[in-house]
This record gives C-alpha cells, structure tokens and sequence, in this order.
C-alpha cells in the first residue's frame, strides 16, 4: 500500500468509553495523498499522531456529536494554537449543525468566545452534503441515531469507503452504500431493543445492511462491550455471505476491489 491507495486506519473502536488498548471511534482515511481524521472519540489524538500530525491533516469529519465521536476535537484545539503546531490556516472540519458552538460552550472560560474558528474552518453537514479533500471525495448521508448524525461515503479512484457512524438500520445508510468495496459498519448492540427506539446496529444488522448495499467486504466496528470482535463477525456472517472482518485497534485496511460471491 501506498499513500496513494484509498484505505484507513482503526485509532480506536470502543464503545461508550476508551479500554486501556482501545481509544473510542476514529479513523484515519487517507488516499491520493489526502488524509482526513474521521471521528475523534476520546484517546483518538495521540494514536493519530503514530501517523500524521495536525497540521498535516486536510480535513477533520465527525460523524456525531456524542463524545466517544468528538471528546478529542477539544484537546486537539488546544494543539492546534497553543502548543508545537503553526497551522498553515484552519483544519476543515465537517461536522453535525451545532458544532462550533458545543465546542465554544465547553472551552470557553471567560466572557470572551473561545476562537474556535481559528482552529478549525467549520461547515456543518447535512443530508447529501459533498466536498472534495484533495483526491477524496466525501458524501455525507444522515442516518438515524437519536440526533443529527451521519454515515460517510469516501470515493477515490473507482474505490469507495463507507463508514456508518453510529445508527441503527436505515435506508440511508443502505443507499449510501450501495456497491461499495468496504463497508465500515458499526456493530454495538448484542441485541435490538425490545421496547423504544433503535439507535445502533446489532451484528445480524450490520450483515443485513452489507447484503442489502451488495457490499463487497464488511468490517464491522464500535462493538459493545457484551460481545467479542468475533461473536460480532461470526453473528454478521449470518446475513451476509461476503469476506467479513473487525476493526482491530491499530489495524490498516486496505479500500480494495474483493469479488464476492453472489
């Protein structure tokens, strides 16, 4: 693999808190040179930097607000203008309606509006929203998880990435992954709620969505703590009859074209 070729790499997938070997969700995307930190759960941070320094990022993206997905965009903000990083100008950040704001709410300590802006250039998402990250091209669908939240599509290159978020079975998250090469979906609940409403995926769900998307390859991520990385896959392999794997902490996966059968 290259910088070139479209792929990611796990930070941390736990849920709802980081383990001692597991931040929370994050994500480092990067291809035809773009590097992009998709999700920034706590403990995030200081494994992206094994990788890429702040000031080296072309694009934050956040998938929701809850803090094992956003906790360490605030020390990062604190990188970013009080520490040993210049940025050049402030690092994009796409992120839910709101987000300037409920990062200022927290880190303000005074009467004067902490300069979020200066840190990073805000645009908020919203459903269908598309921008271009150097070779990247990101499609951001909202999906159902209780508040505003949203899956990401990544395209480079006649290979594509989606990435759920946190949601439950929905059809925008099935549209948004139709035909892609890998299919990050999250895998949280050992089982569906027997009353109210559904906010994440079971493992049996994530195979269902990756089969109704005619996905080519499932990594199923963001697995709660009432199941293994294993019971999830082997759950999945249920419902879905292609290659199927876990984000391990740590791990880099290649976005490939995987001939699956049908």
């Amino acid at each position: 693999m290259t910088s070139e070729d479209l792929q990611f790499t796990v930070l941390g997938c736990a849920t709802p808190y980081p383990s001692v070997d597991n931040p929370c969700s994050g994500y480092l995307v990067t291809g035809g040179g773009a590097r992009v930190w998709v999700d920034a759960g706590s403990g995030t941070l200081a494994q992206l930097q094994r990788h890429v320094r702040l000031d080296e990022l072309d694009a934050i993206w956040i998938s929701h607000l809850h803090a094992d997905h956003s906790a360490d965009l605030l020390t990062a903000y604190y990188g970013a203008l009080y520490a040993d990083i210049q940025l050049a100008a402030p690092i994009p950040l796409y992120g839910p309606p709101g987000i300037a704001d409920r990062l200022a709410h927290f880190l303000t300590n005074t009467a004067t509006r902490s300069p979020i802006e200066s840190a990073f250039a805000v645009e908020e998402l919203h459903d269908g929203h598309r921008v271009e990250v150097g070779a990247l091209t990101l499609t951001s669908q909202a999906v159902a998880h209780g508040i505003p939240a949203f899956a990401l599509r990544v395209d480079n290159a006649g290979r594509s990435l989606v990435y759920s978020g946190d949601t439950a079975p929905c059809p925008g998250l099935t549209s948004l992954a139709r035909g892609c090469d890998v299919l990050l979906c999250e895998a949280e609940s050992a089982q569906a709620p027997s009353a109210g409403e559904q906010v994440h995926h079971t493992p049996e769900d994530a195979g269902d969505t990756a089969r109704l998307a005619e996905a080519r390859r499932l990594i199923v991520t963001h697995i709660g703590r009432f199941l293994t990385p294993q019971q999830a896959v082997t759950r999945a392999s249920t419902r879905f009859d292609g290659p199927i794997d876990h984000a391990a902490p740590g791990a880099t996966h290649p976005v490939d074209r995987v001939v699956t059968p049908r």
